[in-house]
């Protein structure tokens, strides 16, 4: 497999810069190819602006519309064009991080809203012309592995903890950005009690992740449920037979995923 490894960490000595080489070693090892957008290394810009899309900043910005047009018409800035076009070499991403402030960094988060432009990651249509979406968009036929780290206890993270659990937490990146535009999402891996993690905590988190990682190409992805599954009325609602009485995230999976947090 071809596989981008997105890394948005500032310090490559970290728990997470150790992680980060061990993982794109043993990817290799199993005879993977792995590129790297290391996003503090390359000084990533996060900010959407009108020199993404070449655009008159005398002219309001529509962004939407904006990045559409560049995008159809190969016009976008270089950088996100680089970007892209890794994730089209890529069959599979890994997108790595440290959780602050109950999401990722800012510096991920322009990322995202860079390179996923409408016309390239969503906002494609399918032959009947709707929108392809929640299970299908424009990076269909690819997977995604995210993988996290918290200074937070495994408990705290869990169904009843004071944090909120791990998959509620990570909701928004795995179904609303992932999933939403095409990718197959595997359960996520959380390292938990980073900042305190010793010898004995690094390479049980490096067993935790080349367990991930040798199964990369086969592992069962989230069970969400896809827009045109038939689970959702026309107002995009799951009908009321399915998961009656619940509400939350957890209701747009089939099935419960797999434990995401690593225990200690």
């Amino acid at each position: 497999m071809n596989v981008l490894w997105i890394f948005a960490h500032p310090e490559g000595r970290s728990l997470n810069g150790a992680l980060r080489d061990h993982g794109a070693a043993t990817l290799r090892r199993e005879g993977h190819r792995v590129r790297h957008s290391d996003l503090y290394a390359m000084g990533w810009n996060p900010l959407v602006g009108p020199a993404d899309f070449g655009h008159d900043p005398a002219r309001r910005l529509i962004v939407g519309a904006a990045s559409e047009r560049a995008h159809a018409a190969g016009a976008l800035a270089p950088d996100v064009r680089a970007e892209q076009d890794k994730i089209l070499w890529a069959d599979a991403l890994i997108v790595q991080f440290p959780l602050w402030w109950y999401g990722m960094p800012a510096i991920l988060k322009g990322w995202f809203d860079r390179v996923f432009v409408q016309g390239f990651a969503f906002g494609v249509t399918g032959p009947d012309g709707r929108a392809r979406r929640y299970g299908d968009g424009g990076l269909a036929g690819r997977r995604a592995l995210v993988v996290a780290t918290a200074g937070a206890r495994a408990a705290g993270l869990g169904p009843r903890g004071v944090h909120g659990a791990a998959e509620d937490l990570l909701f928004p990146l795995l179904h609303g950005t992932l999933f939403y535009t095409g990718v197959d999402v595997l359960p996520p891996l959380v390292v938990t009690g980073a900042d305190r993690a010793g010898p004995g905590e690094g390479a049980a988190a490096a067993a935790a992740l080349d367990a991930r990682l040798r199964v990369l190409p086969t592992a069962d992805p989230i069970a969400y449920r896809g827009e045109r599954d038939g689970d959702y009325t026309g107002d995009l609602v799951l009908r009321p037979h399915l998961a009656p009485g619940r509400t939350g995230p957890s209701i747009h999976v089939r099935q419960p995923p797999a434990p995401c947090v690593r225990r200690p």
